[in-house]
């Protein structure tokens, strides 16, 4: 198991960028801050609404990649347990105590396999996705071999161009192959349109879903006419978690940036044309910078560049300011227009990242703050496991 971090011990500025009970004014920059408050209404928010609609909520872990945060979203949202992406994942969740763990990906290496299948002796439960009838055999044989059960989620590409099968056929083809596997029991579908959920337009995101919601019907129809009956219909994201909840065909939610939003999923529109961080949800994770020079009249250089925060998605946003906007980062330095001079050197902002989820995984640690003071200081438990 992970040994506990005992934070008495780190040094502030070296190892850790605050500690509680800190002013939030001493954190040490850049570093990640929650806006404590915010994250707990976001979680609790999205709680009721799977309450309220009979679905199940299994966060996406890859998105926090915190053993804190996903152990937050059982205590306050009622989640059942995560999703990740990778073997290395899953190990980081199952270590710190969470008991059911889907890796919504398809595993394939011999070693990682092997990785996977000893997972359910530390008390947890184990799901897999598989899209190639040769990856069942491979599962099953590793299953056996450590005394386990794995259990299966058929992946169906439902438009985002990337793993699944596409036809009803191959899905009952791969069900049916599990089912007769040792050590292996079928669980359902795997249906995540992942393309879709940062398209700005509802109406646009809508039609891409109910066509993946009437692929994935054809798929249960299919399964249900041999016998099989999948007991977990599973997919949706923060951008479109409203569609797959009344599809009538899915029972399971994957949302995971709804809890600390960014600058991309902030820009996409609702159903009555309002950007979804402006009320449906709110940014609660920070860039924490500070002005470092101002020696051009116009322009402040801040401590957050590239090595800070992931770009992929677009520039970080200043947060709650309209008179300074971030323009430009390198590796160690981000440069803020600041037309009127407003900024003075020691000053520091709130960044809303472009991407939350790669910026997480830069990062060592998360700052909770309350009401100007760190409350908490949680490790990013699974930085770096991308294997």
């Amino acid at each position: 198991m992970n040994a506990p971090v005992n934070i008495d011990l780190l040094e502030v500025g070296y190892d850790i960028p605050a500690k509680p009970g800190m002013d939030e004014k001493d954190i040490q920059t850049p570093c990640l801050i929650l806006d404590l408050d915010a994250l707990e209404r976001n979680i609790r928010k999205m709680g009721d609404y799977a309450k309220a609609h009979g679905m199940r909520h299994r966060v996406h872990g890859k998105m926090h990649k915190s053993v804190d945060v996903a152990k937050l979203q059982e205590r306050l949202g009622g989640s059942v347990g995560v999703c990740c992406q990778k073997v290395s994942e899953a190990e980081v969740f199952v270590r710190g105590g969470i008991k059911d763990v889907l890796v919504s990906n398809q595993v394939r290496d011999p070693a990682k396999i092997d990785r996977l299948a000893k997972l359910p002796k530390l008390g947890s439960d184990i799901i897999v996705c598989v899209d190639d009838l040769e990856n069942v055999g491979d599962l099953s044989a590793a299953a056996v071999r450590h005394g386990t059960e794995l259990g299966v989620l058929v992946e169906i590409d439902v438009g985002a161009g990337r793993c699944g099968v596409s036809t009803s056929q191959d899905v009952v083809a791969i069900a049916r192959a599990v089912e007769a596997a040792p050590g292996l029991s079928f669980k359902g579908i795997q249906a995540y349109q992942g393309a879709m959920q940062h398209l700005d337009s509802y109406e646009a995101r809508k039609e891409k879903l109910d066509a993946a919601v009437d692929q994935v019907r054809d798929a249960v129809t299919a399964l249900k006419s041999v016998g099989i009956e999948p007991e977990l219909v599973s997919g949706g994201g923060t951008g479109s978690y409203y569609f797959e909840s009344n599809s009538g065909v899915f029972n399971e939610l994957q949302c995971g940036s709804y809890a600390f939003m960014d600058a991309d999923y902030g820009r996409i529109l609702d159903k009555d044309g309002n950007r979804i961080d402006r009320g449906e949800w709110e940014n609660a994770l920070f860039i924490l910078t500070q002005v470092m020079s101002h020696a051009k009249a116009d322009k402040a250089v801040v401590d957050a560049g590239l090595k800070a925060q992931s770009v992929d998605s677009g520039l970080p946003v200043v947060f709650g300011r309209d008179d300074v906007k971030y323009v430009k980062c390198s590796d160690e330095h981000g440069i803020v227009a600041d037309p009127e001079g407003v900024l003075k050197v020691g000053d520091k902002l709130r960044l809303v990242p472009g991407h939350c989820d790669p910026t997480a995984n830069v990062h060592d640690w998360y700052v909770g703050v309350r009401r100007g003071k760190v409350e908490t200081v949680w490790p990013v438990s699974a930085r770096g496991k991308a294997y």
